[in-house]
């Protein structure tokens, strides 16, 4: 029986665009019969994952990078080890994975840049850095252009790893190469509104500090789609999946859900942020401890909440409704929850956390105990 770590997030966010879509709109979708504000899996996951690294919660040894550009990243490296020219010898690597590489044209009298993988590779730091001295140990064979079936099969146990906690966490997919591929130990929703949205729009002017007398003051003229919206929030780790993802690092494992759900709280998209600066923190928070099954309270919010059903407004409405559903699922489906509440609204009927540090230590503790 898997443990499972449901977390329900509600954020009330002022006038922003967190996130586009293909037109430069925020993203939004159709729920209840209504169109409502949506930030996309992806967005979030990469906002909590940069803040894994920004904020300290895990050292770059326990993360990883995701680029195309691991030719380039490796060269680099080997350079201060004092290897030079060692493309060709990086490209067996890849090769020997069957990750090969791209070449690039070159502009104008430019040498051509590096080669790039067809895909975005998502490999730990420690694993760069074992290729790293795998092809410096090796170099003289691997610059003739292929590995040895003894190097190869050490390269792709490297490659194969997934001992870091974001890959861990995120999950890796390569299409044309499944033995690199970890399925996911979290569950990340899109975010919608709770409330119904509707599409706005600012036009703007940017104004020219000097002009000629019989110039127009405006020197560009344009508009940019905005909304303001109470987001329901929605992920789940699988910790039996993430322990195995680890290699069997419990202690790691832990230490990654409390980064997972310190980050997903606090880390907020960059979307248009020097336009809007909507940094605005959640106002509720629940998080559940269980070995059931992953439980959205999303269905709370099919109807649209408004304002005026609660008197300290939006966010404790959806607050109070979410608590409300819950509860309808408990008892329909005898399922134990095992909510944790901190909550900023006034609007949970029952006891509360006060602060998020005692909420992820004491969802930190339900785990330890449960295990």
């Amino acid at each position: 029986m898997s443990t499972f770590i449901d977390l329900h997030i509600v954020q009330n966010v002022a006038p922003s665009c967190l996130n586009r879509d293909d037109t430069g709109a925020p993203k939004d979708a159709m729920f209840g019969g209504y169109r409502r504000a949506r930030v996309s899996s992806q967005c979030l996951k990469r906002a909590a994952r940069l803040h894994f690294a920004s904020s300290g919660l895990l050292s770059p040894d326990e993360l990883a990078i995701r680029t195309r550009n691991i030719v380039t990243l490796i060269s680099d490296r080997l350079a201060q080890l004092g290897h030079d020219d060692t493309t060709t010898a990086i490209t067996a690597v890849l090769d020997a994975a069957d990750l090969g590489v791209k070449a690039r044209k070159a502009k104008g009298d430019e040498p051509a840049p590096a080669p790039q993988t067809e895909y975005l590779l998502f490999l730990a730091n420690a694993v760069v850095d074992q290729l790293i001295q795998l092809i410096a140990d090796n170099i003289d064979e691997l610059s003739k252009g292929k590995a040895t079936a003894a190097l190869k099969k050490e390269i792709i146990g490297l490659m194969s790893s997934a001992n870091a906690v974001d890959v861990a966490m995120f999950g890796r997919m390569v299409a044309d190469k499944k033995d690199l591929g970890v399925d996911a130990a979290a569950q990340v929703a899109h975010a919608i509104s709770a409330n119904k949205i509707d599409r706005e729009s600012d036009f703007f002017t940017a104004v020219d500090d000097w002009t000629a007398a019989d110039e127009a003051d405006a020197g560009m003229l344009g508009s940019v789609e905005f909304n303001s919206s109470c987001l329901y929030r929605f992920a789940t780790i699988n910790l039996d999946l993430l322990i195995k993802n680890l290699g069997g690092d419990r202690d790691l494992a832990l230490k990654g859900l409390a980064a997972f759900l310190r980050s997903s709280v606090l880390a907020i998209p960059s979307g248009k942020q020097n336009t809007f600066a909507a940094h605005n923190l959640p106002a509720a928070v629940a998080i559940g401890v269980h070995n059931s099954q992953p439980i959205s309270l999303a269905n709370a919010i099919e109807k649209p909440v408004w304002h005026g059903e609660h008197a300290n407004g939006l966010a404790a409405a959806t607050v109070a409704r979410l608590q409300q559903h819950a509860t309808t699922l408990s008892n329909a489906y005898g399922l134990e929850l095992g909510l944790q509440v901190m909550d900023t609204t006034g609007a949970w009927d029952g006891d509360t956390i006060a602060a998020l540090d005692d909420l992820i230590t004491t969802t930190i503790a339900a785990v330890q105990e449960g295990n």
